[in-house]
């Protein structure tokens, strides 16, 4: 005894910290050991107390539910209620695999074996009925269902039965294992309150040895705070311990602040000077940026000198340069002024129309584009830029090369209304796309990158707009097949 007292006296303090701590946490980590398996050994046995009767319960519930909805089938012929049956046809095929399915003695077991076979029986005569009522056999179907709900006030009775006589066995197994927990619990919580006392007899034993050099040590980290840390005197040093090295640590960290103090000063007159470099600096670098600006193109004066062109054109009597310039100074004018704003479907039609003249006069009139509107649509809004881009893309990818000399391509522009939803289609006869693009884009999956020219970026940028627009609630169908064709069809809420 004398030489570990002589031993623990002798260590460092850190090392001392370390056994006592060490004790103590190995002390509590075996106590919550112990309390977490007893707890865990207890709650999975009140799981599995009534679990039997949980289960027989969930049965009772879907069997009640497929008897409805096979009611309610049977006397509306409804969908709903046929999802319904069906869907909970399966759960109870998943619930069955839990009751026993071979031979027993036991008289439980036999009656789950029963519940098991007489439950397949009625979904079997079930599924006939819904058989003959699709087949519009009234009396057959009539019959099974007489045949249904006798099986099934059997199938009540045998699960009552047997739940009632689970439940009288697991309410003695409840009483047990209640007692078991009250024991557990009381060890646990003696146990606990020894360790306890233990670990706080070892703390107060531990705080009287250290808290004199440290209350010291702490008086002089407040004199730094109070006054200027220049005026401060450092530490006198007593022990070789870690209290030792943590006053030499605090003398070197004074010694390093009233450095650091110095050099502040010394930084702050240097800082000074380059800050006020550096706002010249800026301000010659916004004068820059404003030169930069000013010397940028005006998007307004590129139309307003295509404008100028065509009244040039108008004045000359060159009819068609002063058309096609119009056009083209309308096609600017649009992109400039819509950007973001939410405009009619008639002005979106006019851009196509703009986008059409300037591809027909450039390919000397080899672009076929034909309008299927319905007049009644024309003014509901949508947000800018929509339908352009569809064409676009239908003419670049489902359309044959207008400098190649093929023209077998067409792309039709459609307007019409079905279900409460204006609907805008751009179609076309060319190749078709891939499924697999058909369902990224749809999917909002990016298509490609931003300098892959694919088909999919413009009708993911188009099919976004559309979901921020209409939060949505709009349809995107694409119909495409190889060698066939594709058709986009956009569906707008008319109360839009």
């Amino acid at each position: 005894m004398k030489k570990i007292n002589y031993y623990f006296r002798n260590l460092k303090l850190r090392h001392k910290l370390v056994l006592v701590f060490l004790l103590t946490s190995l002390a509590s980590l075996g106590i919550n050991i112990i309390v977490y398996m007893n707890l865990n050994v207890s709650l999975n046995k009140m799981d599995v107390v009534y679990s039997s009767n949980i289960s027989l319960n969930n049965i009772s519930d879907s069997l009640e539910k497929i008897q409805t909805s096979l009611t309610g089938f049977l006397e509306t012929k409804g969908t709903d209620e046929l999802e319904t049956y069906y869907k909970y046809e399966q759960e109870i095929k998943n619930q069955l695999l839990d009751l026993n399915s071979l031979p027993t003695d036991n008289t439980s077991k036999l009656t789950e074996r029963t519940i098991r076979m007489m439950t397949d029986n009625y979904l079997s005569v079930a599924n006939a009925a819904i058989t003959a009522k699709r087949g519009r056999n009234i009396m057959e179907y009539t019959k099974r269902y007489q045949e249904c709900q006798q099986l099934y006030d059997y199938l009540n009775v045998y699960i009552y039965s047997l739940n009632n006589e689970q439940f009288k066995n697991n309410s003695e197994n409840y009483k047990s294992l209640m007692r078991s927990i009250q024991y557990s619990e009381v060890l646990c919580l003696s146990i606990f309150a020894i360790v306890s006392v233990m670990n706080v007899l070892l703390i107060i034993f531990m705080t009287g040895r250290i808290t004199m050099p440290l209350t010291t040590l702490s008086e002089k980290a407040n004199e730094i705070s109070e006054k200027s840390p220049e005026k401060v005197d450092p530490l006198e040093i007593k022990y070789n311990d870690e209290i030792g090295t943590v006053t030499k640590a605090f003398n070197q960290m004074l010694s390093s602040i009233k450095e650091y103090i110095r050099r502040i000063r010394a930084q702050m007159v240097t800082e000074s000077a380059m800050k006020e470099k550096s706002l010249l600096m800026e301000n010659h670098l916004k004068d820059a940026q404003l030169k930069y600006l000013q010397a940028q193109i005006n998007p307004h004066f590129l139309f307003n000198t295509l404008n100028a062109g065509a009244q040039l054109a108008m004045m000359e009597g060159a009819d068609r340069t002063n058309e096609y310039i119009r056009n083209m100074a309308d096609f600017f004018r649009y992109n400039v002024k819509k950007d973001n704003e939410v405009v009619t479907v008639s002005e979106e039609i006019g851009l196509v129309d703009s986008y059409i003249y300037i591809l027909n006069v450039r390919f000397s009139g080899d672009i076929r584009f034909r309008k299927v509107i319905d007049e009644t649509l024309l003014s509901v809004r949508v947000p800018s830029m929509i339908i352009q881009p569809l064409v676009e893309n239908s003419i670049k990818y489902g359309t044959p090369d207008p400098e190649s000399g093929e023209n077998e391509g067409e792309v039709v522009l459609s307007l019409y209304k079905k279900d409460d939803m204006a609907c805008i289609e751009v179609s076309d006869n060319g190749p078709g796309m891939p499924e697999e693009t058909v369902h990224m884009i749809l999917a909002r999956e990016p298509v490609g990158t931003d300098t892959d020219e694919t088909k999919g970026i413009g009708l993911n940028n188009v099919i976004s707009r559309l979901d921020l627009f209409y939060d949505g609630r709009e349809g995107i169908d694409i119909i495409s097949n190889a060698g066939e064709g594709t058709r986009i069809i956009i569906k707008i809420p008319m109360e839009q």
